[in-house]
């Protein structure tokens, strides 16, 4: 028996692993609950709950002041105001209606000095003077782009492009699952046009017959944004439900959802500008083994339903049809695309599935860009890496985060929108890093491939907090921490004994 030494082992040990875990006493002041259970996040981030209680809130955007515009479909735009602590926590200090319209419901935008806000309908494109001191429209709204309605994707994305100033990007979606009016170039269906802003003199412009045409073909293209550096467009696609070929259903995993390039509008030529894009005629690989009568890859075209002399995958081929740069697991539905301004990663929020037996997307995931592309090839089923995602997507939608907006503020962090919820999070780092340098540039801020083509998890985790976890250590790592120090004590206590 050698009772001293294991008495003062034990204690020193025990000290150990109380000094670990004290840091978690760190917290924000406000703690908000959630019905739900709270997301995993991958290692070396957290995601905080810092607003709840809106409803459905989908397309956001900060203001000059710092304020956070809020989409609110059904009601209009809200404005957050946001209180910060000194150990970077995000409490809203104030919300104020900004515009109060019923028929807003997904897309916004804020002129580049911040004095012009722009919002969207599924038949029109509106802007109002803005005040971001008093989070307030000064006028009277104004009608830019119209004669956009159509039934079943009625989201219209907007886009202020940087490369050109004055031009907005504006999407519009398919008016049923499978649309043959988007076959149809003067229809407007299914197509992403730009319009110039300091040229609207003569009235509204008519989205079927004006515009610059970035593609067509493009099903349910929801989410767009400029690559930082070259000014490319890009988009993501939610691509059709309850797909068959050759009699065969195959609607599971494909077709694939989709990253699209549309080139520039800043002057480079790019042969992707403006082409068709396949929908409603072709379609995406993801798993290819699935797909009747195909010899192609993932992220290659083929053609839906029965084939024949005239449908078949040679008309859905380079030549004829515009394939996507990256292809996702079927029905994950992104629809936002974020980029950060090294242009080294483009953030993307998967929506969820609802055509699929096994749910898959409900998350935010990461993809590595480079020299204004995808680190990827097109043929990858890994490129886009979760960093906060559900734990269970059998209880999804009903008790999961789904995951809309996504907005930058002046510190870096990633502010998240979650309609089903009516919640905001913020994405951070752990090593006090911005979230917004994440990429190619900074080796070990995009998650490890989880070897899953649609999988709900990215190798180990955190469980992140509704709002009392420390930037410096996560729940998950203190915790971790605690048991490493009480294991080492146990096995002292083996030892002595």
């Amino acid at each position: 028996m050698r009772p001293f030494p294991l008495v003062a082992a034990t204690t020193a040990l025990f000290d150990l692993a109380a000094a670990q875990s004290s840091d978690t006493s760190a917290s924000c002041s406000q703690t908000l609950g959630s019905d739900h259970p709270a997301p995993q996040v991958a290692d070396g981030y957290t995601a905080r709950l810092v607003a709840n209680g809106l409803t459905t809130p989908r397309g956001i955007q900060f203001d000059h002041a710092g304020n956070l515009l809020v989409v609110e479909r059904g009601g209009g735009v809200t404005a957050l105001a946001f209180h910060n602590t000194d150990d970077d926590c995000v409490t809203v200090s104030d919300r104020k209606t900004v515009i109060d319209d019923a028929s807003l419901n997904h897309g916004i935008a804020i002129s580049a000095d911040g004095s012009t806000l722009y919002a969207s309908n599924p038949e029109a494109v509106y802007s109002w003077d803005y005040d971001a001191e008093t989070r307030s429209n000064t006028s009277e709204p104004r009608v830019l782009v119209t004669n956009m309605t159509n039934s079943d994707h009625t989201t219209r994305t907007l886009l202020l492009s940087k490369h050109a100033p004055g031009m907005l990007v504006v999407t519009r979606g398919s008016t049923s699952n499978i649309d043959a009016l988007a076959s149809d170039l003067s229809t407007g269906h299914s197509q992403i046009k730009a319009f110039n802003l300091t040229n609207v003199t003569n009235g509204p412009y008519d989205f079927n017959t004006k515009g610059v045409l970035l593609g067509w073909g493009l099903r349910n293209d929801v989410g767009v944004d400029e690559e930082p550096l070259t000014g490319a467009v890009y988009s993501v696609e939610n691509s059709v439900d309850e797909m068959t070929r050759e009699g065969q259903d195959i609607h599971a995993d494909n077709p694939g959802e989709e990253l699209n390039f549309l080139g520039y509008l800043n002057g480079t030529a790019s042969d992707n500008q403006g082409r068709n894009f396949g929908y409603p005629e072709c379609y995406a690989a993801w798993d290819v083994d699935a797909i009747p009568d195909f010899q192609g890859s993932v992220g290659e075209q083929f053609a839906i339903g029965e084939l024949n002399a005239t449908v078949n995958d040679t008309s859905c081929d380079a030549a004829h049809r515009q394939a996507p740069r990256l292809t996702f697991q079927a029905h994950m539905a992104p629809l936002s695309i974020l980029f950060n301004d090294a242009g080294t990663a483009a953030w993307v929020t998967f929506h969820g599935s609802w055509d699929r037996e096994d749910p898959v997307g409900y998350k935010l995931a990461v993809i590595e860009f480079q020299d204004g592309e995808p680190v990827e090839p097109s043929t990858s089923r890994t490129a886009a890496r979760d960093v906060v995602w559900n734990a269970d997507n059998s209880v999804c939608p009903a008790q999961c985060f789904r995951p809309v907006g996504l907005a930058w503020d002046r510190e870096g962090r990633l502010f998240m929108s979650s309609d089903a919820t009516g919640e905001i999070y913020a994405v951070t780092r752990v090593d006090g890093n911005t979230t917004s340098s994440a990429g190619s540039n900074a080796t070990g801020t995009v998650p490890e491939a989880s070897g899953s083509s649609g999988s709900s998890s990215s190798g180990s985790a955190s469980t992140a907090s509704t709002s009392t976890m420390p930037d410096s250590m996560p729940e998950s790592v203190a915790n971790e921490g605690s048991m490493s120090a009480l294991a080492v004590v146990f096995a002292a206590v083996a030892f002595f004994l």
